[in-house]
C-alpha cells in the first residue's frame, strides 16, 4: 500500500503541471491522449482512473469538474467543449464516452466537419453508477444515485434515484422513499 500512495505522489505532481487542480491521492493510469491545453480540468481527491484515458477539451471557455472519490474504469473518453461535471462518489465503468459536444449537420452543402459544434452541459449528479459501454450525450443530466445499465445511449434529463437503461435510454426504474424500495416504471 506504501508504494501505491508513493506512485500517486509522484503522478500528482505530473498532471498538477497540466490541470488546473489535481487532487491529491489521484491517479490516472498509462492516458492514452490528454488534450486539456485549452481549458481547465479540475480534480478533487481520490480520483481513480484505469489505463486508457482519452480527454480533450474544445477551446479555453471548456471545462471538465471531476468531484471527489470518483473511479473510472478502462479506456475512458471524455471531451468539452463547455461546462461538464461529474459528482462526487461516481463509478464509471470501461469503454465509456462522455461528451457536451454536437456536430451540426443541419446544412447540407457544408461538410459537417466544418459546421459549428453545438456545445450543450453535462452534468452527472453524486453517487451515479454508468455501466460498461455507456455514451453519455451533450446536454445529459443525471440526477443523486443514477444508474445506468450496459451500453445504453443518455440523452435528456433524469432525476434522482432513477435506473436507466437501452438505446435510447429510458427509466425503468425509481426509487420510492415511501415504500423503501426501486419499483419499476411501467413504460
Amino acid at each position: 500500500m506504501r508504494v501505491r500512495k508513493i506512485y500517486w505522489h509522484i503522478l500528482s505532481y505530473k498532471y498538477k503541471l497540466k490541470f488546473k487542480k489535481f487532487g491529491k491521492y489521484s491517479y490516472i493510469a498509462k492516458p492514452l491522449f490528454i488534450d486539456i491545453n485549452r481549458g481547465k480540468v479540475i480534480t478533487k481527491d481520490k480520483l481513480r482512473i484505469q489505463p486508457g484515458l482519452r480527454m480533450e477539451l474544445l477551446n479555453k471557455d471548456s471545462s471538465i469538474l471531476i468531484g471527489e472519490n470518483v473511479s473510472i474504469g478502462q479506456n475512458f473518453h471524455i471531451t468539452s467543449g463547455g461546462k461538464l461535471e461529474i459528482g462526487k462518489d461516481v463509478v464509471i465503468s470501461g469503454n465509456v464516452f462522455i461528451t457536451n459536444i454536437d456536430h451540426e449537420y443541419q446544412e447540407i452543402n457544408v461538410p459537417i466537419l466544418e459546421q459549428k459544434n453545438k456545445i450543450t452541459s453535462t452534468v452527472i449528479g453524486d453517487n451515479c453508477f454508468i455501466g460498461y459501454g455507456v455514451s453519455i450525450q451533450a446536454g445529459t443530466k443525471l440526477g443523486k444515485q443514477c444508474i445506468v445499465g450496459t451500453n445504453a445511449v443518455v440523452r435528456g434529463e433524469f432525476p434522482d434515484y432513477s435506473v436507466i437503461v437501452g438505446v435510447p435510454a429510458k427509466i425503468i426504474k425509481r426509487y420510492d422513499f415511501k415504500q423503501n424500495k426501486w419499483i419499476s416504471v411501467k413504460l
